[in-house]
């Protein structure tokens, strides 16, 4: 498939709230007419950044799991966004890739936020993942990943990077600079979804998901307010671009020696 046509979910979520954020989710992507391929949700999408304390341990046979497959079956499209997940005694915050047939994919978050407390909360994932849909190699990352560009480094092995956050207001000029750089160092398409509003411990979110082609332009910005909206992916735009500007070949290569 060449074109993927891909629905932008950039939403404000309810603290601590699964239930509520799940119903409202649901709305903002059943709402939107036509076909779609993918549907991207932001980053802790059922409980805000660091809401899940309190609430009952999810894993993967759990509501939100369960609603994820639901929903794409019944749009016809992968839905694609971060939750809290515990496995084996340990909590991750693990973004999920679930197909309209029922597959699921999952990339439990390397780096996590230190400086905001994540990594006492949840285990960091030890494993790069990329995906293969719809003949798209999609690599997958989560917010605070964004800042670290030898593990989001293209290898030839994926032609868009999928990011879901919940990116603050304070540092958003980082957010837009990273997200095109990716972009234009990787040669690749770079989804940047985050999420709006306030959360439970009083931290702004400004919204500005954005959408970046394989040269780094910016084909699609959303503003700070709640928005769903579609953007269409070239998948062709990849091979043209890095035919046209070979530079990977001319990369340094390295090897990670600790991803534990």
């Amino acid at each position: 498939m060449t074109i993927l046509k891909t629905l932008l979910v950039q939403a404000q979520l309810r603290w601590k709230d699964p239930q509520r954020n799940r119903e409202h989710l649901a709305q903002l992507v059943t709402a939107v007419p036509g076909a779609l391929d993918l549907a991207v949700l932001p980053e802790t999408f059922t409980t805000g950044f660091l809401g899940d304390a309190d609430l009952p341990e999810e894993g993967m046979d759990g509501p939100t799991v369960n609603w994820m497959k639901a929903l794409a079956a019944d749009r016809g499209c992968a839905l694609a966004g971060s939750a809290v997940i515990m496995e084996q005694g340990q909590r991750y915050n693990r973004l999920l890739f679930v197909t309209p047939d029922g597959d699921i994919f999952h990339y439990d978050k390397r780096h996590l936020f230190a400086f905001g407390g994540e990594n006492r909360r949840y285990v960091a994932g030890n494993k790069r993942v990329t995906i293969d849909y719809l003949g798209w190699r999609i690599n997958l990352q989560v917010c605070y990943d964004l800042r670290f560009p030898a593990w989001c480094r293209n290898r030839d092995d994926y032609d868009m990077m999928l990011l879901v956050a919940n990116w603050p207001s304070k540092r958003v000029r980082h957010w837009n600079s990273l997200l095109e750089a990716r972009a234009i160092e990787n040669q690749s398409w770079v989804i940047g979804l985050n999420r709006v509003g306030e959360d439970g411990n009083g931290v702004q979110y400004p919204g500005c998901s954005v959408v970046h082609d394989p040269l780094g332009e910016r084909v699609a910005e959303l503003g700070g307010t709640e928005d769903a909206r579609r953007v269409d992916l070239d998948l062709a735009a990849v091979a043209r671009i890095r035919k046209q500007f070979p530079f990977q070949a001319d990369a340094d290569r390295f090897e990670f020696t600790d991803a534990s």
